[in-house]
């Protein structure tokens, strides 16, 4: 990961602006450099992955004085950049960002649409001595926008170098870019132009041969790359697909409670398995109550279900930075969204199936993709999702919801009949799995609980009235998770829609906790 920064005016100073930005140093510790430009600045902090050398520093600049800052990755961009060789562009880098100014200058703003990549950057045109600002479909790349005092706007990867500088802090909208004080939309990934009418055959084939295309243009990098590997079906597919791409060992990582961890012994198999290098991080009840105030700083959230499953991920990946040269992590994000939830075996008609779908992309950046962002950056690493590969993203989006939603008896049918005879043992391919957080150890949600109820007492529900005008806390639990919040992003708390919670308007759904462990259809989830 790298962290970018960006400013429309000049009427806040460079050392100002250095100062905020400092904040998220760790997402790229290998070096930092500011560029003043006439109309504002552009900083950024690098995290060497793509041509580390030192030509690939950024911001990259043009001769008619364009500059660019990104922190992303552009799959395939090296016959692209043969392509633009040939068109007589010279490139100082191994870099897939340098690619960045040459595009625009030929494409302008339907770059954006037309990029294979997840990404945030802010762009200065030297030509019209404007700023533009873009993010990637989905948002796996965070971006982060403010106005100053002075009514310029601020852009960031994270809302911590915003604090001080505006008074609201929002979440830049995935598959926008910003020109001339507007946001207009390039992409909308929940938008399905023509419903696929493909037969179940086709469909899992078509799975199996785009995950493994998003898989393999993930593995490609000029630093050691690992893998989380839970044991449920999502990661491990991930790992096995990418096992038998690469032909040797890899680097797998799981984590559990030392007391009552559920999913290290399926890690460990599915390791076994495909014959990787498996390494097992124990974390206490205690780890856990250590890190919350730090945690909830890192995610820069209140949410309940992103700060219990990021807790798991946030140590996993400290330990992971601490021991090994790994610094690119291929994680299972953005398949529950695609497939289904426990909850949504609930879904009362395909229709409701596909429309909670479409809402779960939407605001993914908010949950879950924020939640690897941050648990992995905030360790100098990277982040990769081959789930979120915006063709597979497309293509499950669009495939007829009658075909998604659970008729079969078994969550996720289609992928799971889509690498079924190869990849991995139907034992564990058809393995019903827990959410994150339970699956590290139920414990870990019960210590969070429990030091909730021994923080408040009865008088907890009027201290949340505080909280109303939005995302009213509900649980002494939620309501811990916003005092911290508030401490370090006071009256912030709109950077995030809501507590992310099952559907509670299906029958079935209407619960106050976020873990599947609620539902009567858990049954012998990550037992």
């Amino acid at each position: 990961m790298c962290s970018i920064m960006g400013y429309t005016s000049t009427d806040i100073s460079l050392s100002q602006l250095q100062k905020a930005f400092a904040a998220t140093r760790n997402r790229g510790p290998d070096g930092s450099r500011s560029l003043k430009l006439p109309a504002g600045a552009l900083l950024f902090h690098r995290l060497g992955i793509m041509g580390p050398e030192p030509a690939g520093m950024q911001p990259f600049t043009a001769p008619d004085g364009s500059a660019v800052v990104c922190n992303g990755e552009l799959y395939g961009f090296r016959k692209l950049k043969r392509e633009l060789e040939g068109r007589g562009y010279v490139f100082a880098s191994g870099s897939d960002c340098e690619l960045l100014l040459p595009l625009w200058r030929e494409q302008g703003a339907e770059m954006f649409a037309r990029l294979d990549a997840e990404f945030a950057m802010v762009l200065y045109d030297g030509p019209s001595d404007s700023f533009v600002a873009a993010r990637d479909p989905i948002g796996i790349r965070p971006l982060y926008y403010g106005y100053s005092g002075s009514g310029h706007i601020l852009f960031a990867s994270e809302p911590k170098s915003l604090l001080g500088l505006t008074e609201k802090i929002m979440p830049f909208p995935p598959g926008h870019y910003y020109r001339d004080g507007k946001f207009v939309c390039y992409r909308d990934m929940t938008r399905v132009e023509r419903v696929c009418d493909d037969d179940v055959e086709t469909v899992c084939a078509n799975i199996r041969e785009k995950l493994i295309l998003g898989v393999e243009k993930r593995l490609d990098a000029d630093v050691p790359v690992g893998f989380l590997l839970s044991g449920g079906l999502d990661s491990s597919l991930v790992c096995a697909v990418a096992a038998r791409l690469l032909g040797r060992p890899i680097e797998t990582f799981a984590v559990g409670m030392s007391t009552d961890a559920i999913d290290l012994k399926y890690a460990r198999q599915v390791a076994d398995c495909i014959g990787s290098n498996h390494h097992e991080i124990y974390i206490t009840g205690q780890d856990v109550l250590d890190t919350l105030d730090e945690l909830i700083y890192t995610l820069g959230t209140y949410d309940i279900t992103t700060i219990r499953a990021g807790m798991g991920m946030y140590l996993i990946c400290k330990a992971i930075h601490a021991q090994s040269g790994i610094r690119v992590l291929l994680t299972g994000e953005i398949s529950d969204e695609l497939f289904g939830y426990k909850y949504t075996d609930f879904a009362p008609s395909p229709e409701a199936f596909q429309a909670e779908s479409e809402k779960r992309i939407r605001e993914i950046h908010m949950y879950d993709v924020l939640r690897a962002d941050r648990c992995i950056s905030a360790n100098s690493l990277e982040a990769r999702v081959p789930f979120g590969d915006l063709d597979f993203v497309e293509y499950v989006m669009s495939v007829d919801p009658a075909k998604k939603v659970n008729v079969y008896g078994k969550g996720k049918y289609l992928l799971r009949r889509a690498f079924a005879g190869g990849y991995l043992p139907e034992s564990i391919l058809q393995r019903e799995k827990a959410a994150f957080s339970d699956a590290v150890g139920h414990s870990l949600t019960d210590d969070l609980k429990a030091y909730a109820g021994r923080t408040f007492g009865d008088s907890w529900q009027a201290l949340a009235e505080k909280y109303a005008y939005h995302a009213k806390p509900f649980t002494k639990e939620s309501l811990l998770y916003r005092e911290i919040f508030e401490k370090h992003y006071p009256g912030q708390a709109e950077m995030v829609a809501d507590f992310w919670m099952p559907n509670r308007e299906w029958e079935g759904c209407n619960v106050d906790d976020p873990s599947a462990r609620v539902l009567s259809n858990y049954g012998a989830s990550g037992e």
